[in-house]
């Protein structure tokens, strides 16, 4: 009961750090290139990955577990980063937030394929209440100017889920922050050319909070974040830890609307508020 406990606390405190991700993407596809943003945030949490595992040595992964930490990898290091910041040259970060409401759903999906996760029947109806609260708001908007920007962001959480439930697998057996550095450096060697090869001709005009945005990004949405998402998922279970994550729209919409002074409208609150209540539920029979 106390690992459950404690992988609940250190689940809230990796959503509560992911919660500016979106956000700070926004700030800072204002001024880079979106796969040159994903490059160099991968490039900056991969360099400060290596130098973890030079500093505090770990065993090396044996080699069944290659496949599974570039699976990680593809899922957080390459494939959330890219399809959100793609997404969000179409939508406001507050629009993109409430998707986050899906990825409790697509992470117990894939916590029962990737790890034998089985909640039971209760869990699973506040889990797919909550992701068709999202699903319906989504459709309710103005598809002509948001339909690119939905699409992309449906992929984003498919991909991410498929990423937080290997990495939840594997923690058990290598730790949170030693799996997403091994998937960090694993990626290295591809994402360090890219972002030598994408670079801008000059950096100058490039404002201070976008540079603030990219440190963000990269330092903790894409290593800091997963030391305890990882470690929370391993501790208390991937599924029921996951729907922590339909409480990052509240934290997300208040960072959205305090410092990009985006517009929150009162069905986004209320879908939000809506889905609090499908985490509430998740949690009481998720086991």
């Amino acid at each position: 009961m106390g690992d459950i406990k404690t992988g609940w606390i250190y689940g809230f405190i990796g959503v509560a750090i992911f919660s500016g991700s979106l956000p700070a993407t926004r700030v800072a596809v204002g001024a880079f290139d979106p796969i040159f943003l994903t490059a160099l945030r991968a490039t900056i949490a991969g360099g400060l990955a290596l130098a973890l595992l030079i500093l505090l040595p770990q065993k090396w992964p044996e080699r069944a577990d290659i496949l599974p930490l570039l699976i990680v990898g593809f899922g957080v290091v390459v494939g959330f980063p890219l399809l959100t910041a793609l997404a969000l040259q179409h939508i406001s970060s507050a629009h993109s937030i409430v998707f986050i409401g899906l990825l409790p759903l697509s992470t117990a999906i894939f916590g029962v394929l990737r790890a034998g996760d089985q909640p039971p029947k209760m869990f699973w109806l506040f889990s797919i209440l909550g992701a068709g609260l999202v699903a319906g708001f989504a459709l309710l908007q103005d598809l002509s100017t948001s339909f690119i920007g939905d699409i992309l962001m449906f992929a984003a959480i498919v991909v991410c889920g498929l990423g937080y439930a290997e990495g939840g697998k594997l923690s058990r057996k290598l730790g949170g922050w030693q799996v997403i550095s091994w998937a960090l450096v694993l990626w290295l060697p591809i994402m360090l050319p890219l972002a030598l090869y994408l670079r801008p001709p000059s950096f100058a005009g490039i404002a201070m909070p976008a540079w603030f945005a990219l440190g963000y990004v990269s330092i903790f949405s894409m290593l800091i974040g997963f030391v305890f998402w990882y470690r929370g998922l391993a501790q208390g279970g991937i599924a029921a830890v996951g729907q922590l994550q339909l409480l990052q729209p509240f934290m997300g919409l208040i960072l959205a609307a305090t410092l990009l002074q985006e517009q929150v409208s009162w069905p986004m609150a209320l879908v939000c508020v809506a889905v609090v209540f499908c985490v509430a539920g998740a949690k009481r029979f998720a086991g």
